[in-house]
């Protein structure tokens, strides 16, 4: 049986990004074993949209309400890539991870799926 997913973010700035979502996101971890640590994430659900080109994926961290969230966020030294903007399906924008990667963040508007 299933029992949970297993995000990788690969990074030329690794230690910077794990102290990111340590300090800033506020996950919880452990130790895997020799310093490498592992994070807890929120609740998750998999969606799977058509393409004309290649498969590929994208990671997005959900919130409740969006400005509240970067408020807290932004306040722990976040930046945003991008201004919110309405999808219709929810509103959206991206974090600036250290070493420049964007990790989407998103206020779903549809029934989420997430336990």
């Amino acid at each position: 049986m299933i029992t949970g997913a297993h995000v990788l973010i690969y990074s030329p700035a690794a230690d910077e990004v794990r102290q990111f979502i340590a300090d800033v996101l506020g996950f919880p971890g452990t130790d895997a074993g020799n310093g490498w640590p592992i994070f807890a994430m929120p609740p998750a659900e998999l969606a799977v949209h058509p393409t004309e080109g290649g498969t590929t994926h994208e990671l997005y961290l959900m919130c409740d309400d969006i400005e509240a969230t970067l408020d807290q966020l932004k306040a722990k030294g976040a930046e945003t890539t991008a201004p919110v903007t309405d999808e219709g399906w929810g509103l959206r924008t991206a974090l600036r991870l250290p070493g420049g990667a964007e990790l989407g963040l998103y206020q779903p508007r549809h029934p989420t799926a997430a336990y």
